[in-house]
């Protein structure tokens, strides 16, 4: 292993992850749980109530189910592409795989920042850039994987692909409020929007 390799690896999670369904699956599925119980819920639920939001946005009720799907087949996915490749006769298909945990470990951490961002920061020109990586890597993963395992592979298909449809809802979401979906401007749009009301009433 060249010290690039070595340098690499220590971006992964522990192999012991990896090399358990159970831990592959509950890794991500518990991360993203917490993630989202320390954005607080119910003040996501008000912000997509207040804000503009592009067509065919789903109820936020969706985002639970889904996300706890995806972060379930992303981890079984990492757990079949790792045995797969520790066992091929390949050395190449072996290093492909030690690679692709890394960048499993990575995009992962891009998707665990996005809500902060998003949520609690009010940030959704980060959030988009942050989304727009992080469907990148996700690409290179299951291309990695399809070298490896074809059905690890096909198991980031749903992920990959919802992440397309998150990055219009990202971006749409940003562009209909000019970018700023801060407190104040929040709530300074509340404001007008019940002025408006009284007015027409």
């Amino acid at each position: 292993m060249n010290s690039s390799t070595h340098w690499w690896s220590h971006l992964s999670l522990p192999m012991s992850i990896f090399t358990s369904p159970i831990a592959a699956m509950l890794t991500p599925t518990v991360a993203g749980g917490l993630i989202g119980y320390c954005t607080l819920p119910s003040k996501k639920h008000q912000l997509y109530s207040s804000i503009g939001r592009p067509r065919g946005y789903p109820p936020a009720w969706v985002f639970g189910p889904v996300w706890t799907l995806l972060y379930a087949s992303m981890g079984y996915a990492s757990y079949r592409a790792t045995i797969a490749g520790l066992y091929s006769p390949s050395s190449s298909v072996r290093h492909l795989a030690h690679l692709s945990q890394s960048l499993y470990t990575v995009q992962l951490a891009a998707n665990l920042a996005w809500m902060p961002l998003f949520f609690g920061f009010r940030k959704p020109f980060a959030a988009l850039m942050d989304i727009v990586l992080l469907t990148g890597m996700v690409l290179g993963l299951t291309w990695n994987y399809s070298h490896i395992d074809t059905v690890a592979a096909w198991l980031l298909v749903p992920y990959a692909a919802w992440l397309g449809y998150a990055t219009y809802l990202n971006y749409g979401t940003g562009y209909l409020n000019q970018w700023d979906i801060s407190d104040a401007t929040v709530e300074k749009r509340k404001g007008k929007e019940r002025e408006k009301a009284d007015n027409d009433g």
